[in-house]
């Protein structure tokens, strides 16, 4: 099972990351008003670092531009993207065109209540060629991308069985909430999990003993 922790900013937590045995790192780059994003310069240097310690960096972002993030792919070396927001699926099929053979392109889709927002469109995805869907909660007021809240185990499977596509789970997960999703962790196409406040210290920044925590946890499960 796949653990990936997002929101990196420095060395130290790509290092601490590293370190917790997680699998994938997320560094946001084109998120507009996100804490944690990252100018070109600064996501090709924390790439280099996450792909030296043996993770895979995660290039995510809200941008609609496949150009610019082609270019971000190239420079950074990333070999995964996670398209956060409402993209459609024209973005993701020219993306895969500009793209290194064996990038490997997450789409976001966003839930309210039990509900996809884009449930029209996820044939779409699968067909412009995206490898995994990751499971996202949006608010009541409409905000997307670490909130911390969570989906319910039975909406998470029911939109699994409504798609053909290995999937990830978001949404306010920790350590404690393994126990929470047993139809989800048994589900075949279960991929992961991917986590950011419960993986953070008290300063703010991602911490090696609670991204372990998490990772066992879930593991374990």
């Amino acid at each position: 099972m796949l653990v990936k922790i997002c929101g990196a900013t420095t060395t130290a937590e790509v290092d601490a990351v590293a370190a917790s045995g997680a699998d994938l790192i997320g560094l946001w780059h084109h998120v507009p008003g996100g804490r944690a994003d990252l100018t070109l310069d600064q996501l090709t240097v924390l790439s280099a670092r996450a792909l030296g310690a043996g993770l895979e960096p995660v290039l995510v972002t809200f941008s609609a531009d496949p150009g610019v993030l082609a270019t971000a792919v190239r420079a950074a070396k990333v070999p995964w993207v996670q398209l956060h927001g409402f993209q459609p699926p024209g973005v993701l099929r020219a993306l895969r065109a500009q793209c290194p053979d064996g990038l490997k392109i997450a789409k976001v889709l966003h839930v309210r209540d039990d509900t996809c927002l884009e449930g029209r469109l996820t044939g779409a995805y699968e067909r412009a060629g995206a490898d995994c869907f990751l499971f996202d909660a949006v608010t009541g007021d409409g905000r997307i991308g670490s909130t911390a809240q969570r989906l319910d185990d039975t909406t998470v499977t029911k939109l699994a069985d409504a798609t053909t596509l290995p999937f990830l789970l978001a949404g306010g997960l920790g350590p404690a909430g393994h126990g929470d999703f047993p139809a989800t962790s048994a589900h075949p196409r279960f991929l992961g999990i991917d986590v950011d406040s419960a993986a953070r210290g008290d300063d703010g920044l991602l911490d090696k003993n609670r991204a372990q925590a998490v990772t066992r946890a879930w593991r374990t499960t």
